[in-house]
């Protein structure tokens, strides 16, 4: 009798080392649907979903290059990578149009850290998206990675990023001191 490690199954199962779960929402006629298919290519509904995830993939194009239109698989190759700073970068390098507002803050805030480039802002403004990717330190990146996400999104202040050695500290704004309204008191007031 063969004995079972428990929570590992016994040689069926996806194939896959990590997955991440997503939850939808689908009308009861599109779910309904969706359960016919997966019967028919004999697949779980969720393997269906992701198949058909896969296959429409091909139909969004991302933009285009010298060789011609760009979908989200030829895009993937560029754009893939295990470490979630790298992915950002590539992105942002490639497809700055696709950023939300808080990624526009966050790569802006990672031009401007000068450690983690092999080049000055200036020097590299009108550079290509592929000569930037060539000169972004992708290990200073990841080093800093969830420190310039704090100073982002405004949980942290600047001065904690990395700075070139030699340079002077960001300028902090101080706070504007409290306004006093001249007054004058009630019985004071006189007349002409």
């Amino acid at each position: 009798m063969e004995k079972r490690v428990r929570g590992r199954p016994s040689g069926g199962g996806s194939k896959l080392n990590r997955t991440e779960t997503v939850t939808i929402r689908l009308d009861p006629k599109l779910r309904y649907l969706t359960e016919l298919a997966a019967r028919r290519q004999r697949r779980t509904v969720s393997s269906f979903i992701e198949w058909a995830i896969e296959h429409a993939l091909s139909d969004v194009i991302l933009g285009e290059d010298t060789r011609g239109l760009v979908n989200v698989v030829l895009a993937a190759y560029l754009l893939w990578d295990p470490h979630e700073a790298d992915r950002f970068a590539k992105l942002a390098l490639y497809y700055p149009e696709l950023l939300t507002y808080d990624e526009e803050v966050l790569w802006k805030c990672i031009q401007e850290c000068e450690v983690l480039w092999r080049d000055d802002f200036n020097h590299r403004r009108d550079l290509s998206p592929r000569e930037k990717d060539a000169m972004l330190l992708y290990p200073e990146l990841r080093t800093y990675w969830e420190v310039l996400k704090k100073v982002a999104a405004g949980e942290a202040d600047i001065n904690i990023l990395p700075r070139p050695r030699g340079a002077p500290p960001i300028p902090s704004i101080p706070p504007s001191p409290p306004t006093r309204l001249a007054t004058t008191p009630v019985g004071d007031q006189r007349n002409p």
